[in-house]
């Protein structure tokens, strides 16, 4: 988790793997738009690379159809990932204390961190206790055998993890913490006695988080066996391919001494429909919204005043709408 999430960079790492997902997501949804086919026949160059044609057909073809096999599959691999992320997963919190969509604790990780659990009510004024740790109540003898007894026969999925009391007088919680997370339920039974108290199971929990849930779960392979595995793998590796065949066309095709970036319109069109999506996209990802902004300002005020870079990014240059 701290190489996959956070690069061994612990927060900077996780803010790093978050701005790369948002990014990726937006160059997936300008590819399908710029490589759908428009008037083609045949599926040659849609679904397959067209084999004649010479080299640079061909790595174009395979750059086009592995990006429009990988797109969906990809974006909702990195989509299902975002909830763990720094950023993504406390505005998610926020939004949704906003809309009172909160229901029941989150469990799952964001920026590798549990989320802070609010103090149990039940405890009164000094649940915190000025932020000491409070002492843990008396396990009468006896208690831990009822839970077992009592949670054995309610089919909780393993592994299941069983936690006393959090004050005296509680119930203990048995929680699933099964892979396959729309497997989980949480039971509450009095020790004492070894009646069940309460139990949730997945299906209660708010439909925001069944969703993410059932998201978590396929992003961590545990949805559907290894069918979900040899899904992932496969994603990525495609996802390699479209890397590869990208750099491959750019290092083809740039001329030399310069990055080889479109050169922008001598008229630039904005249309109403770009606009509502950039803007969406931007917030619903924050961290894309944000670097947007700065590297448009960054363009202005300082890569334009710079010839060299001014240059080799090819802003010296424009082209009219009808050389595209």
């Amino acid at each position: 988790m701290r190489l996959h999430g956070q690069l061994l960079a612990g927060v900077v790492g996780s803010y790093l793997v978050e701005i790369a997902a948002c990014w990726a997501i937006v160059m997936l949804l300008t590819g399908l738009y710029l490589w759908w086919p428009r008037g083609r026949k045949g599926l040659a160059g849609v679904l397959y690379p067209r084999l004649r044609g010479g080299r640079r057909l061909f790595w174009r073809d395979v750059h086009a159809t592995a990006g429009i096999w990988v797109s969906v599959f990809a974006l909702g691999l990195i989509l299902t990932g975002l909830p763990w992320a720094s950023a993504w997963g406390s505005y998610l919190g926020e939004v949704r204390t906003l809309t009172g969509t909160a229901k029941g604790p989150v469990d799952w990780t964001i920026g590798g961190k549990a989320p802070a659990v609010k103090a149990d009510p039940m405890l009164g004024p000094h649940a915190e206790h000025g932020g000491m740790a409070m002492a843990a109540p008396a396990i009468r003898r006896g208690e831990l055998a009822h839970v077992i007894a009592t949670v054995r026969p309610l089919g909780i999925a393993s592994p299941v993890l069983i936690s006393p009391p959090k004050h005296q007088g509680g119930p203990w919680t048995a929680s699933s913490d099964a892979a396959d997370r729309p497997l989980r339920s949480d039971a509450q039974i009095d020790g004492a006695t070894g009646r069940l108290v309460g139990r949730a199971d997945f299906a209660d929990r708010h439909w925001l988080d069944r969703i993410i849930g059932y998201g978590i779960a396929a992003h961590e392979g545990a949805l559907f066996g290894i069918a979900n595995q040899l899904l992932g793998a496969a994603t990525a590796l495609l996802l390699i391919a479209l890397a590869v065949s990208g750099a491959i066309m750019w290092r083809r095709r740039r001329p030399v001494g310069l990055l080889g970036a479109p050169l922008p319109l001598a008229r630039p069109r904005f249309g109403a429909g770009l606009v509502v999506a950039i803007v969406a996209l931007a917030l619903y990802l924050p961290l894309f919204g944000a670097t947007l902004v700065l590297v448009l300002v960054a363009e202005a005020t300082v890569l334009r005043r710079i010839p060299v870079t001014r240059q080799w990014l090819g802003l010296d240059q424009t082209r009219s709408p009808a050389a595209r």
